[in-house]
């Protein structure tokens, strides 16, 4: 069980990491002058690429907490309730991937109307994710 808690640890970490940086495209791509052409490319490329690395870093890190969690048992039942907030905050963490997903997809299409400050703050969430995640395992309040 540590070898498959020890992988899952590093790919949950290396999926945030990349969904810490997405969003930071994200807002250089908000602030780029009319007519840059090659560095909204050059950025739309770096974005594709991370999106794709990250879904790749998100899959097992997804698999290996299920299997932990069904093929484990951990966090079932009583005084585990911290797990169903866990996993509600995963959902959540999937949807925001999702999300950045959609918002990329936008900015190739050119229809992303978004301001870099819109995408500042968006780009917060996974930090406030992240941290309420790593609460609940760690001191598991409930």
């Amino acid at each position: 069980m540590l070898w498959i808690k020890s992988f899952h640890i590093v790919f949950v970490a290396s999926w945030f990491a990349g969904l810490f940086y997405l969003p930071r495209i994200f807002v250089n791509l908000a602030m780029i002058t009319p007519g840059s052409v090659a560095e909204r490319e050059r950025l739309l490329l770096m974005a594709r690429k991370l999106l794709r690395f990250t879904t790749l870093l998100a899959v097992p890190a997804v698999a290996l907490g299920l299997w932990l969690w069904i093929g484990y048992g951990i966090g079932w039942g009583p005084g585990n309730g911290w797990m169903h907030a866990k996993l509600t905050l995963v959902a959540l963490v999937l949807g925001y991937h999702h999300a950045c997903a959609v918002l990329l997809r936008k900015l190739v299409a050119g229809s992303c109307q978004r301001s870099h400050r819109w995408f500042r703050w968006f780009n917060e969430v996974p930090v406030l994710l992240l941290t309420a995640i790593v609460v609940l395992v760690v001191v598991k309040p409930f």
